[in-house]
């Protein structure tokens, strides 16, 4: 039922859902694996779609955490609040540029992960900036910040399709990035783990 969900939004708004399939439990696992979660801990969730990575975060997540999942689709936010019922999952209707009015309604000053869903390649230029400004004063040093890229790489500008890498600007941001393939994913895709400076 997920993968009908997904494919009947990746064909309703391909631009809003940037993939093709939902993700795989291995690229699940990749982007999870940097986490190192303790009591309390919180996490943002940026475009859980059918809640693959959701799922998997709430089967790590102490009893007392809490994960804010940022939907903008209301397929997928309909899908979600309906299969999943738990007290730790918040759900929240808005986009990733709501964050940090989002955090402060809800009294957050810090996270201890970020995880992202997102297909930045098609956001533009501008708006990748004002989402990776966004996250480092919501971070401490323990905290991280996981994405993932197709390994084709692509970016959406001026109405085409080209070469993209989100790597060099994740680095403009980030003091450490760590990048791993998932081969076992559709398509493939590079795991981004992010510090702060």
């Amino acid at each position: 039922m997920s993968f009908r969900t997904f494919a009947a939004e990746a064909l309703a708004d391909y631009k809003t859902t940037g993939a093709v399939a939902p993700s795989s439990r291995f690229l699940a696992r990749a982007m999870l694996e940097p986490l190192k979660l303790t009591p309390g801990s919180v996490i943002v969730e940026l475009g859980p779609g059918t809640g693959v990575m959701t799922r998997a975060l709430l089967d790590i997540l102490p009893a007392d955490g809490t994960i804010l999942a940022f939907e903008i689709s209301e397929r997928f936010y309909s899908y979600l609040k309906e299969r999943i019922s738990d007290k730790r999952l918040v759900i929240l209707r808005t986009g990733a540029e709501n964050l940090k009015k989002e955090l402060h309604k809800r009294g957050y000053n810090q996270v201890d992960a970020i995880v992202s869903s997102l297909a930045l390649g098609f956001f533009s230029d501008a708006q990748r900036r004002d989402l990776l400004e966004s996250f480092p004063p919501f971070m401490s040093e323990n905290s991280v910040y996981t994405q993932y890229q197709y390994v084709q790489g692509l970016e959406l500008k001026h109405g085409r399709f080209r070469r993209f890498s989100i790597q060099p600007l994740l680095r403009q941001y980030f003091g450490s990035v760590r990048c791993k393939t998932v081969w076992r994913n559709i398509p493939p895709a590079f795991v981004f783990a992010c510090r702060k400076k």
